[in-house]
């Protein structure tokens, strides 16, 4: 954790919807003139997507139908954590893109899948945000969790998870559902041993829970939309949480526990601005008292 120079996380699993947790968040650094840069979980995969298909042969050939990117042996944990490390001392560290599609490849030059080269952080930059699978890990080799000021978890409930995965991976990547599927039994242990224990080490997380039919994600024609759903919020310190002016502008909304609140699912963009813009300037007021 860093005064000068804070990090904010977001993790959650493939299909979670981390994406539209970094769109609220872009907003309120726009409001608020904060210059943030943005980090992407993919850029700390071990190995370029041909790599990784070569892998997974390799590995499915010697008996092991559970090599996926959610484990350790697959992400590059330790250089996740000194770009954490070195940001928080210094406001500066390495990193690079992940290249998904032809339209993000093309400017580089190269093809879609693989990696930019390493580069450094431009000097000047407010704050630190990651968005991606890994914002809370924790291994035997490095323990990335500890140094965030901010961690959020986005944790759909696990139906809603996979019937999003297998929207967006049909729709958008061209998959078959067959092959989502496969992904999404092959990833279970490390989404298990490493995905899920992030979520007792985040500061806030967001849960979505629809309430219309999920019980068969397989063949869902439609993601509940967030009029269908509720999200509830759980702090792990809501000392400080002023629940009273959440309830008050979050119509509908109400405590389940004393440390979570339960608003509608078409709230969720709102709840995130009047949640996260206070706890985002405290972070600037700390950083500008220790300049």
């Amino acid at each position: 954790m860093s005064v000068k120079h804070p990090i904010i996380a977001i993790t959650g699993s493939s299909g979670a919807g981390t994406t539209t947790v970094l769109q609220s968040f872009q907003h309120i650094f726009r409001r608020e003139g904060i210059r943030a840069q943005v980090v992407e979980g993919d850029a700390f995969h071990r190995y370029d997507r041909l790599q990784m298909r070569e892998n997974m042969k390799a590995a499915e050939a010697q008996g092991d139908k559970h090599y996926s990117h959610f484990g350790p042996e697959t992400n590059l944990f330790d250089e996740l954590e000194a770009l954490f490390r070195d940001y928080g001392e210094s406001g500066r560290g390495r990193s690079r893109k992940y290249l998904h599609d032809e339209a993000e490849a093309a400017p580089y030059g190269q093809s879609p899948g693989t990696f930019t080269p390493w580069e450094q952080i431009p000097d000047g930059t407010d704050m630190l945000f990651y968005e991606g699978l890994h914002g809370a890990a924790k291994s035997d080799a490095a323990d990335v969790s500890r140094h965030p000021d901010l961690l959020v978890g986005v944790v759909p409930i696990i139906n809603l998870e996979w019937i999003q995965k297998l929207h967006r991976d049909q729709k958008t990547r061209g998959y078959s559902q067959e092959a989502v599927v496969d992904t999404i039994l092959r990833r279970m242990p490390d989404y298990v041993q490493h995905i899920v224990p992030q979520f007792s080490r985040t500061h806030v997380n967001f849960q979505r829970v629809p309430t219309v039919d999920t019980s068969n994600p397989f063949i869902a024609r439609d993601i509940p939309t967030p009029d269908e759903s509720f999200v509830v919020i759980r702090f792990a310190r809501p000392k400080g949480i002023d629940f009273s002016y959440l309830l008050a502008m979050l119509h509908d909304s109400f405590m389940s526990r004393p440390n979570s609140i339960v608003v509608p699912g078409g709230k969720m963009g709102l709840a995130m601005q009047l949640i996260f813009t206070p706890m985002i300037l405290q972070l600037m007021d700390r950083k500008k008292r220790a300049a």
